[in-house]
């Protein structure tokens, strides 16, 4: 198992650095790009937890993994807030895979026969 103590400050102090610089820049300029929304400190401590480690594809309470019982929670969490908040009767909060993101960017840019790796 890791050591939870130790930080990336001590492991990669440049990298550290980059992302200090990074913290910066946001903190004191408007980002007008949609895909660059600023995301408040709980939720970058919400991506950072161990709840990113896990795949769980399905939904909550059917998986196709197990192990899923803790992502299940904090997804019914999210899908019973999203139904209250907009007077839902359903509600889906998964991400769309990244798939069609992909087929995307191999449409515009690709052209038939051409290699990628």
């Amino acid at each position: 198992m890791y050591d939870r103590n130790i930080l990336v400050e001590q492991t990669d102090p440049e990298l550290f650095a980059a992302i200090q610089a990074e913290n910066a820049r946001q903190e004191h300029h408007i980002e007008l790009i949609a895909s660059e929304n600023y995301a408040s400190p709980a939720v970058m401590w919400a991506q950072g937890t161990q709840l990113t480690n896990k795949y769980a594809e399905g939904y909550p309470g059917k998986r196709y993994y197990g192990g899923c019982e803790h992502v299940d929670v904090a997804e019914q969490l999210a899908i019973d807030r999203v139904k209250q908040i907009f007077g839902a009767e359903a509600a889906n909060v998964q991400p769309h895979c990244g798939a069609s993101a992909n087929e995307a960017v191999f449409l515009a840019f690709l052209k038939p026969g051409d290699t990628i790796m």
